[in-house]
């Protein structure tokens, strides 16, 4: 897809730390979600709104910001903020996914957590007190290590940052009545690592089974284990978003997003989307065009 919008990248210098992650309250550091105009990020991002008014439009879809509320972005994920910076009040944590690689040998470990890259439940949650109190501990002592770093401070801040994405991925199960298991094999996580580096390219669940080298029956066999779901639900539906994302940002017409997502007319997608979101093409970008006034 053709980069229309802004990229933010994580800057070390700009953040005043060591490492690609960084952790801060409003006090100490203003976030960059001041201005109304669509962008992206190379970095996972969460904030924790104490005090919180306005929306922001994620992927097109709108978000109210309320109190007491957690939220969730990807890397990548279009986001356009209508809020007040000054009037809210918040703790967050950034950092690249890369940040960590060289410590942990799982590299599918932000694909296996249930809060990423998730298409089937919310990104973003109400959090009481109590509820965030573990969490944002954590993050206080990540804050202290970052600002006067020592030796082994890298080491320390990546455990910091594993025992962070432990925790909210057990609230978050907690929150959607979603499992925990210990996976028998990677195909899952791996197949969604290849949804996301492919998923304009490739549009049959055979595609990617055949990347993996396993059968379909394998690889729905993997997704139901981990995500309890089948695989061409996780396909579908991510196939949505970038669908969504080429009519929303790209401004391509039915015609053109029809050819590029493998369908053959556009009858067939405009029957696809409703089926799938119970809006036709028409009235999801008129309701998106409202909710983009501020």
């Amino acid at each position: 897809m053709k980069d229309l919008i802004a990229t933010l990248r994580f800057s070390k210098s700009k953040c005043g730390v060591d490492f690609m992650i960084n952790t801060a309250n409003h006090t100490e550091k203003r976030a960059w979600f001041d201005a109304s105009e669509r962008y992206a990020t190379d970095f996972f991002e969460f904030f924790f709104f104490h005090k919180a008014s306005g929306y922001m439009l994620l992927d097109g879809k709108r978000i109210d910001l309320a109190d007491n509320t957690l939220l969730i972005l990807n890397p990548g994920q279009q986001q356009e903020w209508h809020v007040d910076v000054d009037k809210m009040e918040y703790t967050f944590l950034v950092f690249q996914e890369n940040f960590m690689e060289h410590f942990l040998t799982d590299k599918y470990l932000m694909f296996k957590l249930l809060f990423c890259y998730q298409n089937n439940h919310p990104q973003y949650m109400s959090i009481t007190a109590d509820e965030s109190r573990p969490l944002l501990d954590v993050l206080e002592k990540m804050r202290r290590e970052l600002r006067n770093p020592i030796t082994d401070s890298y080491q320390l801040i990546v455990a910091y940052n594993y025992e962070f994405l432990l925790l909210l991925n057990r609230f978050y199960a907690r929150k959607y009545s979603l499992p925990i298991s210990i996976p028998a094999n990677n195909y899952a996580f791996q197949y969604k690592e290849l949804l996301e580096k492919n998923i304009r390219a490739y549009h049959r669940v055979e595609d990617y089974a055949e990347m993996l080298g396993i059968s379909r029956v394998a690889l729905n066999k993997a997704v139901d284990n981990e995500f309890g779901t089948t695989a061409k639900h996780l396909l579908k539906q991510r196939m949505l978003r970038e669908i969504k994302n080429d009519l929303l940002f790209e401004k391509h017409n039915t015609k053109q997003v029809a050819a590029d997502f493998g369908f053959s007319a556009p009858s067939h997608l405009m029957r696809f989307f409703k089926s799938h979101t119970g809006m036709t093409i028409g009235e999801f970008l008129e309701k998106s065009g409202e909710e983009s006034v501020s």
